[in-house]
């Protein structure tokens, strides 16, 4: 079991945290694109070739996917989280392509305090996610719940 490290109390507005970089293979590509998001450019590279992407690229969904795991592994596993109420917004800047490393990073926005259930509090946050380049291939606005620190 992961001893829990961050607590409500534990993150700040204006906090940075990086959550570390994954590669993307040509094969996850394909094989989350044929399960979840069968479109052409996704899925055959013949036909992504003649795309306006000029190539096979990841589903926003799939990028959205690695972003979940770099978050949990790097942070939600040793978070006191409650879950999330949802995402305000996802923007898809930059496509990815097989190869790419892509890396994210949560900027924490705002905190408050739940005044309704005092073991909480809700902390909203940019998720911002980059290619190898620098290139911005993604955002993310959302909100998480987490707990507050035990007393004693």
């Amino acid at each position: 079991m992961t001893t829990i490290q961050y607590f409500f109390e534990s993150v700040e507005p204006g906090a940075v945290l990086e959550l570390g970089s994954r590669t993307v293979t040509e094969e996850e590509i394909l094989d989350f694109g044929r399960e979840y998001d069968p479109q052409p450019f996704h899925i055959d590279p013949v036909a992504a070739e003649a795309s306006i992407f000029g190539g096979l690229i990841a589903s926003g969904w799939h990028t959205c996917a690695l972003t979940m795991r770099l978050m949990v592994d790097s942070f939600l596993s040793r978070a006191a989280s409650l879950g999330s109420p949802g995402v305000e917004q996802i923007r898809w800047l930059h496509p990815v392509r097989p190869g790419d490393t892509i890396s994210a990073r949560i900027v924490v926005l705002e905190t408050r305090a739940s005044q309704s259930k005092p073991d909480r509090g809700a902390v909203k946050m940019r998720t911002e996610v980059t290619n190898q380049a620098g290139e911005l291939v993604m955002t993310m606005e959302s909100t998480g719940l987490v707990g507050r620190r035990p007393e004693g």
